[in-house]
């Protein structure tokens, strides 16, 4: 029995010379939540396109829910759900009736009830599309992504364009896939739904895999804590040494550290002989987004 619903081991993809996937291996165990990140032409659409059976490398294995994905079997698609970008869907059907058409599709598709459940879309299942918010329309697009029951569920940026309160509710429907064994592979802009929704993260940048795990093994393995405070003196009357490592904007000072306890003595020790008040002074470990930037300078 596999327990990896993906496993590639030296993934490359080129188009001519240039490498836009360059000896990536990625390891995704069944049932999790794993998030792909990287900025624009770091080779993620490109990886996640060979993922899916829509592009094919040029050399490297891949394994997909234990299937070669370019050989694009009846099994395969069955078993793989995808959810792009944008979908174009009609606009003029309801969203039950775009629901009865894609579920036609598969010889044992999950019920229109159970997907409307899922999804949160049983008020709205009689509502024209046209009609449905951008958050009511995503959800169908997950709704249709899930028409097959696949193992495997491919989410391409999928709260682009949400306000916070329904980005967090389409967070929380995400995570309910969870709990039905649904693994997930998520590429977002967002640091903080990749911090929310993922058991683990991939960071790519030029082609290559730069840093994979779990939330709590990134944290460790880029062991930094963040001090912030804001600071209405003149930036040159921080002690030379703290002045070095810190970051001042708009009258706050940012500093990123592996030895908080010492910088701290050093820096309220300082305060307090010149009588200077440390305003919002606030110690953090780094968030995935600090980790994201420091890994990507």
């Amino acid at each position: 029995m596999h327990l990896l619903a993906i496993d590639t081991n030296q993934l490359t993809k080129k188009y001519g010379d240039f490498q836009a996937v360059n000896n990536v291996s990625l390891r995704v165990r069944k049932g999790e939540i794993f998030a792909l990140l990287g900025p624009n032409g770091a080779g993620k659409t490109t990886t996640v396109e060979i993922l899916e059976g829509h592009r094919s490398k040029t050399s490297g294995q891949v394994k997909v829910l234990g299937m070669d994905p370019s050989e694009n079997s009846t099994e395969f698609r069955s078993r793989v759900g995808i959810v792009l970008q944008e979908t174009g869907i009609e606009q003029y059907l309801t969203a039950v009736e775009i629901l009865e058409q894609f579920t036609n599709f598969y010889e044992s598709p999950r019920s229109i009830s159970e997907l409307l459940e899922m999804t949160g879309l049983r008020e709205d299942k009689d509502k024209r599309v046209k009609k449905l918010s951008g958050g009511q329309k995503r959800r169908l697009d997950v709704a249709i992504g899930l028409c097959g029951n696949p193992d495997l569920l491919f989410l391409d940026e999928p709260t682009t364009g949400f306000d916070p309160s329904a980005r967090r509710a389409f967070w929380d429907m995400i995570k309910n896939l969870k709990t039905d064994g649904t693994t997930v592979v998520l590429t977002t802009h967002y640091m903080e739904e990749a911090e929310y929704l993922a058991d683990t993260v991939a960071l790519m940048n030029h082609g290559k895999l730069v840093s994979q795990g779990s939330l709590s093994d990134l944290k460790i393995s880029n062991n930094q804590t963040s001090i912030t405070f804001k600071f209405d003196e003149s930036p040159t009357k921080l002690p030379a040494d703290i002045q070095e490592i810190s970051k001042i904007s708009e009258g706050m000072v940012l500093i990123n550290t592996e030895s908080p306890t010492a910088v701290l003595a050093d820096l309220t020790g300082w305060a307090i002989s010149e009588g200077i008040e440390l305003k919002n002074l606030e110690v953090s470990r780094q968030t995935l987004e600090e980790i994201y930037l420091g890994i990507l300078k």
